[in-house]
């Protein structure tokens, strides 16, 4: 007896038709969601800007072969480079998410939505330069913003329900697929094209986050969603070329992403696609820390004038977390480079403790070094509450709760310093809003001379000047 399979061509899976259809049918009409965009846009350029004083981020960027010119091509902004779109979006990608400073999603996966702009900002700035050199319309700003919009829902609404994380994978391939559909459209590619970039983004094999967790935590994590947004761009380009795309790329028997990939499982989806994702997104403002860890190092701060002359008086230090924190960032023994101390819980709040502030340079050799950080670690007990993580998951709440008490030798004690959400967070956004800016004002000073700098501060603070402006001419503005 022999059996045969089927080699009728199916039609597409419903996911990837309702990616194309969310992609070029809907409009978005939330001012909430393009003012958002804005703020997530020039908040993951001043995390690249603030990147490049780091030898070990800017050592992966420019062309690959030394020397090589691209006519018309995309520009990195902050550098003098002008790249092919796909270099151009690996090296802005890896730029915007050197620091881990940039916007956050948590929910069953974790991720960080501006890691698309990569992708986006270069496609765009390519497009437009090239239309305008053959006297076509370029691209303005607010096809940009509209394309953050839809790539921060498509990555989002996919992480709501979906743990990518349990199964192994890095949540950088929710980029590729996000970043892909909405290039494949600001390169002028049909819905078909679209799907046929964005099937090819599911079949390629998907990074581990083997490099996010001890003991292999190092700087992949660094450059992972560059690689991603880039390899987007790419396939997009490809499918412009006419290659062809896998129809059920995920639902295949045997060969699918859900048989190989995730257990068999098919994805579940909360809510239809709109723009809830960017305008609930979380915001990096006070600390370049895994975003789990952001109120605890707020609590560790505000502990800060309590521990003057006491480190050595402590017994015990309880951190209060919720179970994603303790499964991602709870690490003891020794830690190995800066990727892996921004993923340490521990380190973060001793960081917070001993010096009242946690900045990017806490994480290098010359700080980690001082004693005073691994001896606060062993003091340190992690402990779930169920109820962080109840409302971690809670859709109207989605908090990140952390608590941190210290107790000493002579059985004084703090009190339990707890924040439920932190500053970036929808719920404090009135609060959080004027020190995004101001972040990015001081991101901007660590590279651009003061003209140059208040003249692009003054743009991007302006909503309708900033939609309206063509792409290439926005992104001159950032040559240096």
């Amino acid at each position: 007896m022999s059996f045969h399979t089927s080699n009728v061509r199916p039609k597409p899976d419903q996911v990837l038709l309702d990616l194309a259809d969310y992609v070029y049918d809907v409009e978005i009409q939330s001012p909430e969601a393009y003012q958002t965009a804005r703020f997530s846009m020039i908040d993951a350029l001043g995390c690249g800007f603030l990147a490049l004083r780091y030898p070990e981020c800017t050592k992966h960027l420019g062309p690959i072969v030394p020397g090589t010119l691209v006519p018309h091509g995309a520009k990195v902004p902050g550098t003098q480079y002008q790249l092919d779109p796909v270099t151009a979006a690996f090296n802005i990608g890896c730029m915007i998410r050197w620091l881990d400073y940039n916007d956050t999603w948590l929910a069953a996966e974790w991720g960080h939505p501006s890691d698309n702009l990569g992708g986006i900002l270069a496609a765009a700035d390519y497009i437009s330069r090239r239309n305008a050199a053959d006297g076509l319309e370029p691209l303005v700003m607010k096809d940009v913003l509209t394309a953050m919009i839809k790539a921060h829902e498509i990555q989002g609404v996919l992480a709501l329900e979906n743990s990518f994380n349990r199964v192994g994978l890095d949540h950088v391939l929710l980029v590729k697929v996000a970043t892909a559909a909405v290039v494949t459209k600001l390169l002028g590619g049909s819905k078909e094209e679209m799907i046929n970039a964005v099937s090819n983004a599911w079949v390629d094999g998907q990074a581990l986050r083997t490099y996010r967790h001890a003991p292999n935590t190092g700087s992949r994590k660094s450059w992972a969603a560059g690689d991603a947004t880039s390899r987007a761009v790419r396939l997009s380009l490809m499918a412009l070329k006419g290659e062809m795309g896998y129809p059920s790329a995920l639902t295949a028997k045997t060969w699918g992403f859900y048989d190989v990939l995730f257990k068999g499982n098919e994805f579940k989806f909360q809510r239809p696609y709109g723009s809830y994702v960017m305008e609930n997104v979380l915001f990096k403002i006070s600390y370049p820390a895994e975003f789990h860890a952001q109120t605890a190092v707020e609590c560790a701060i505000r502990l800060h004038p309590e521990l003057e002359g006491r480190l050595e008086d402590i017994d015990r230090i309880v951190l209060t977390t919720h179970e994603s924190a303790i499964r991602i960032i709870d690490k003891k023994g020794p830690l190995h480079n800066p990727a892996d101390r921004d993923h340490c819980l521990q380190y973060m709040v001793a960081i917070g403790l001993i010096f009242g502030e946690l900045t990017a340079d806490h994480y290098e050799d010359t700080i980690a070094s001082d004693p005073r950080i691994d001896a606060l670690r062993d003091k340190m007990v992690t402990q779930e509450d169920l109820r962080y993580t109840h409302e971690y998951h809670e859709p109207n709440l989605r908090s990140i709760a952390n608590a941190v008490q210290i107790f000493f030798n002579d059985g004084s004690c703090t009190e339990k310093v707890e924040v439920e959400f932190p500053i970036g967070h929808s719920k404090r956004r009135a609060e959080g809003i004027p020190l995004l800016e101001q972040k990015f004002e001081a991101n901007l000073a660590t590279r651009f001379p003061h003209k140059q700098m208040q003249a692009i501060k003054e743009l991007c603070l302006n909503q309708q000047e900033l939609e309206q402006m063509p792409v290439h001419h926005f992104v001159d503005r950032f040559v240096i």
